[in-house]
C-alpha cells in the first residue's frame, strides 16, 4: 500500500472526551495523521489507543504552538509534501481539507488559511468571539502588513517549501500570528479559503478567551521588539 505524502497534524491537550471521534473522521481520508499529545493528563492517550496514527507526546504541556512545531518537525523527517493543521476539539470539518490542499497542489499558494468570514464559509461563531477576531485582524495587520480575514483560524495547510522553513517560537495562542510573520519573512504565496466551523458547548469552553487576546497582543509586541 502506497504511503500518502500528505499529513494531518492534530495537536491536543486534554481532549479525551472527543478526540477519538475526531481522529476516526480524519482516518477516512487518504492521508496520514500525526497526533501530538501535548502533555494531556485526562486519559487522552488511552482514548486514541489502537488507532493507526503517528502518536507523539510531550511529557509536559507546552502549548499549541509548540505542539504544532513538534508536528512540523516530525512531518519533515517523514518527507511530507504537504501538511494540514487540524484542531482536536471537534469544531473543524474534515470535508474542508481538499479545499485547503487545492491551492497548494495547483502551486497557487505556499500556505492556505481557512476563513470563517469569506463567501462560502459557514459558522455558528458568537458575536463576542467574532468581535475579538476582528480586533485581532487589525492587530495582525499592524504587526505584519497582511490583511487576512481570519488569521486565528486553526485550519491551515502548508506545502513542502513552507514546511521546510516554518519555525514557531510562540508556544501559546500568539503562534497563529506567527504564521503571518513567517509568510512575510519567507515571501510565501498565501490564500484564504472558506471553511465550515461548528462550535459545540464543549469547543466553546476550550476556545480563546478575551484575556488570551490581551496575551496575544503582548506576545506580538515582544516578538516585534526582539525579532
Amino acid at each position: 500500500m502506497e504511503v500518502s505524502p500528505i499529513y494531518i497534524l492534530v495537536p491536543a491537550f486534554n481532549e479525551a472526551l472527543v478526540v477519538r471521534s475526531v481522529l476516526e473522521s480524519l482516518l477516512k481520508l487518504p492521508y496520514q495523521v500525526i497526533f501530538i499529545d501535548d502533555g494531556s493528563t485526562d486519559g487522552t492517550e488511552a482514548a486514541v489507543k489502537g488507532l493507526p496514527i503517528h502518536y507523539v507526546r510531550h511529557h509536559i504541556n507546552m502549548g499549541q504552538g509548540a505542539a504544532l512545531q513538534t508536528g512540523f518537525n516530525y512531518a519533515r523527517r517523514r518527507n511530507a509534501e504537504m501538511v494540514i493543521c487540524f484542531d482536536a476539539d471537534g469544531q473543524h470539518d474534515p470535508n474542508d481539507i481538499p479545499l485547503l490542499l487545492a491551492p497548494l497542489i495547483s502551486q497557487e499558494a505556499d500556505i492556505v488559511f481557512g476563513s470563517r468570514f469569506i463567501k462560502g464559509a459557514v459558522t455558528n461563531i458568537s458575536v463576542g468571539r467574532k468581535l475579538l477576531i476582528k480586533v485581532a485582524r487589525m492587530v495582525n495587520f499592524l504587526f505584519t502588513g497582511m490583511w487576512l480575514s481570519d488569521a486565528h483560524n486553526g485550519l491551515r495547510a502548508l506545502n513542502q517549501e513552507a514546511l521546510a522553513q516554518v519555525k514557531l517560537l510562540e508556544n501559546h495562542s500568539a503562534h497563529a500570528s506567527e504564521f503571518l510573520f513567517q509568510a512575510k519573512k519567507w515571501n510565501w504565496k498565501w490564500k484564504e479559503v472558506p471553511v465550515h466551523i461548528h462550535y459545540s458547548n464543549y469547543s466553546r469552553r476550550k476556545g480563546t478567551k478575551p484575556v488570551s487576546g490581551f496575551r496575544i497582543f503582548i506576545d506580538l509586541t515582544l516578538h516585534k521588539l526582539f525579532e
